[in-house]
């Protein structure tokens, strides 16, 4: 193997280069902010399972990035894999020791508004959320998945939560794990540029986690309830709940409410707050 041929080259795949952890670091890492680390790795399992395995050890604000998951996550135990240097697949270390622990659930739908909204501006693509956190895109009039994010808790009293996000950048129509899926490049983005995505991405985390901390984790005080039901996607939709223990619920997406669940208006005139699931778009009300 030639140097130039080395997968940590930045000249190795002109279409796919690699991460520049220096410039990161030196962009992102400030005495006075949330991030205190970036690390980079070509490979590993899962960046949330590495994070998480040293969480109570470990200062709040770490990043861990990798180039290519062999194992990544996603929500209800999916898996989600992508070519390596295709996408944005990292995760981050928070201890909000602060907050009440009843109003950490919020951190997922606050990472989904913070990568959605940064995305949108970075990549100047449309994007959208659909509850809790998958981030969609638009490709050829129809909506994708372009992005997740994954939140565990992690360790005892010193631990946190480990919030994973991935999104997929340049994917091809050929190299999509499902259907379904989309990619920011197929969106027409203007930028796929994966250091200044990265960046905007934490930049934007940090400004939504750092006044929703501010608050108290108040979602209302915070503006975050308000913000992510105006990019919320499945708002106004008929759709289908498939909740834990086999029962459905279908019904017309009517709000999220302070807790983050997404509530159900259903045909009996009952409405129903869903807490944990898998939402399926049926259509939309004025369809």
């Amino acid at each position: 193997m030639t140097p130039q041929d080395a997968p940590d080259n930045r000249w190795s795949n002109l279409d796919r280069p690699p991460l520049n952890a220096t410039a990161l670091r030196r962009a992102l890492l400030r005495p006075d902010g949330l991030w205190t680390s970036l690390d980079v790795v070509q490979t590993t399992g899962s960046t949330n399972g590495d994070l998480a395995a040293r969480a109570e050890q470990t200062p709040e604000g770490a990043v861990l990035v990798a180039e290519e998951q062999t194992a990544g996550r996603g929500r209800l135990d999916r898996n989600w894999s992508a070519p390596a240097r295709s996408g944005l697949f990292f995760s981050v270390l928070l201890k909000p020791s602060d907050v009440p622990v009843e109003r950490w659930g919020w951190l997922p739908l606050l990472a989904g508004v913070a990568t959605a909204s940064a995305l949108s501006r970075a990549a100047g693509v449309d994007t959208a959320l659909k509850w809790p956190n998958d981030v969609l895109v638009t490709v050829e009039g129809e909506e994708r998945k372009a992005g997740g994010i994954l939140a565990e808790r992690a360790g005892g009293a010193g631990g946190g939560v480990v919030l994973g996000i991935g999104v997929n950048v340049t994917l091809s129509n050929e190299e999509l794990p499902v259907p379904g899926a989309g990619s920011l490049v197929l969106a027409g983005a203007v930028s796929v540029d994966r250091d200044p995505l990265l960046r905007a991405v934490l930049r934007s985390l940090e400004q939504w986690y750092g006044d929703w901390r501010e608050a108290g984790g108040d979602p209302d005080l915070s503006r975050l309830q308000e913000s992510y039901a105006a990019g919320c996607a499945t708002l106004g939709r008929t759709v289908r709940a498939d909740l834990p223990g086999g029962r459905s619920v279908t019904g017309e997406a009517v709000a999220v409410d302070a807790d983050g669940r997404l509530v159900l208006a259903t045909g009996d005139g009952m409405q129903e707050p869903v807490g944990a699931g898998d939402i399926v778009h049926l259509r939309s009300v004025d369809s």
